[in-house]
């Protein structure tokens, strides 16, 4: 695309130059450990009732928690493309699942080499081609495929890397925690029956058996945190390395991934900076997933460059600001997990609208009607014949309206659609062209880019 290459050439343009004060061989390092499909409100110290994630929270307690993190798309490949890239998807060409970004898109591995980092990643690696647009430092250690019923890591290799020579790091650890199958940890810690369900699910007995074992990956990602915060700690890092936790978008349930609601897009972040960032601190900001990568770059010395999209979020961490970005945007195609379904959204920290493209379509996952989803989604529509309430929680998943318009800090999770109130049409009147601007900004032609695409 057009815009695609200007933003190339121009980043070919800026050349690494150090910041004022920023004193060579003082560059912090950075580990980030990134989940996989995670409902962020099942942390405990986002909230969460049915597990204490102890290693998670001990991380918030010592750092900045971030409740307003959203990811642009919420699927796997666009959100870590979008993470690596700091463009959207429609800019980086990632905007529909395990779709590749454009050729010679550039990203954090050549923009914190040129600031002479190494810069490493382990665990789930399909969203990195080409290599040439992502050039990690691939390293053995956790496991790389996401579907596998096998979540075992060894800290030997990403030990080496965090240790050997004289360059500072960016590490990425990708875990698989907590992806489908949910068939790792001891679900057995949980009781179905005392479960609190988030309030957009139907409570079927299938919906608290899986729940219960997706609680138990959830356990299991608290574990992986807990122990790269001691391997930091065991080699005497911790005061120069910033340590930061991302939650991904959200879970494989009806009305989480793959769609622009807040249980699909909202995210969770934690950072945490000895000497820099306050402890036991939460903000309010919103940033997204393009914002990490012009961060990343701003901490390691470099100036900001103006062809991403993303926007360095330091003097949020810093403490001297507590705004980061006015709105969050998100966008949703639904090849090739199913028929063409898209919607697009923007969020500020009270309201969220969303513009569902092809309403007049049943919206329909692959992954809903396969042996892969347990059972789960036809538990809800065998209760949605007898059950007034289910149903209307299976026709929230499958049949849209035009318009959806929330209140999400009354509704966190949009079950009460505004848009036909008339004491809002002014507000949703603005949210509409502010979203619509953006989309005319990335060259987003809305629901004529929801069609199949090669994937070779």
């Amino acid at each position: 695309m057009k815009t695609t290459v200007i933003a190339y050439l121009l980043s070919l343009c800026l050349l690494p130059v150090l910041s004022y004060g920023q004193q060579p061989g003082k560059q912090p390092n950075v580990v980030i450990i990134m989940a996989d499909d995670l409902d962020s409100r099942q942390l405990s110290c986002y909230g969460g009732k049915n597990l204490k994630t102890s290693n998670i929270d001990q991380l918030a307690g010592e750092g900045l928690q971030f409740n307003n993190i959203y990811a642009s798309h919420a699927t796997c490949v666009p959100t870590r493309a979008s993470l690596f890239t700091g463009l959207y998807p429609i800019r980086h060409g990632s905007y529909q699942n395990h779709k590749p970004v454009y050729p010679n898109i550039k990203s954090i591995g050549h923009y914190l080499a040129d600031l002479g980092y190494k810069v490493g990643l382990t665990g789930k690696d399909h969203s990195t081609k080409p290599a040439s647009s992502f050039p990690f430092d691939i390293i053995k250690g956790f496991q790389p495929n996401c579907v596998s019923s096998n979540d075992e890591y060894d800290l030997a290799g990403i030990e080496k890397y965090m240790t050997a020579g004289d360059k500072p790091f960016c590490l990425f650890v990708m875990s698989i925690n907590p992806h489908m199958p949910w068939d790792q940890g001891d679900p057995t810690e949980f009781d179905a029956e005392k479960l609190i369900l988030p309030p957009n699910l139907v409570d079927t007995k299938e919906t608290r058996a899986q729940f219960r074992k997706y609680l138990a990956e959830v356990r299991r990602l608290d574990n992986q945190v807990g122990d790269l915060m001691q391997l930091i700690k065991k080699n005497k890092q911790e005061e120069n390395t910033i340590f930061i936790f991302l939650g991904e978008q959200g879970p494989q349930f009806a009305g989480g991934k793959w769609t622009c609601w807040d249980y699909g897009q909202k995210s969770s972040m934690i950072v945490r900076w000895p000497g820099v960032i306050k402890a036991k601190t939460i903000t309010a900001a919103i940033v997204q997933y393009e914002d990490i990568t012009p961060t990343l770059i701003d901490i390691a010395g470099g100036k900001p460059i103006a062809a991403l999209d993303g926007q360095s979020f330091l003097p949020v961490l810093k403490g001297t600001s507590k705004l980061a970005r006015n709105y969050a945007y998100g966008m949703y195609n639904n090849i090739p997990e199913g028929p063409a379904y898209p919607s697009r959204s923007i969020r500020s920290n009270q309201y969220k609208l969303i513009l569902n493209l092809s309403p007049e379509k049943t919206y329909g996952i692959k992954w809903y009607n396969t042996p892969g989803d347990l059972g789960v989604w036809q538990s809800w529509k065998e209760k949605a014949n007898s059950d007034q309430a289910a149903n209307v929680l299976v026709k929230r998943v499958t049949n849209r309206p035009a318009i959806e318009f929330y209140d999400v800090l009354k509704d966190p999770y949009e079950l009460h659609n505004l848009a036909g109130n008339d004491g809002y049409q002014k507000t949703i009147s603005a949210f509409k062209t502010e979203l619509e601007k953006w989309m005319k900004a990335q060259g987003d032609e809305g629901a004529a880019v929801d069609v199949p695409f090669n994937h070779k």
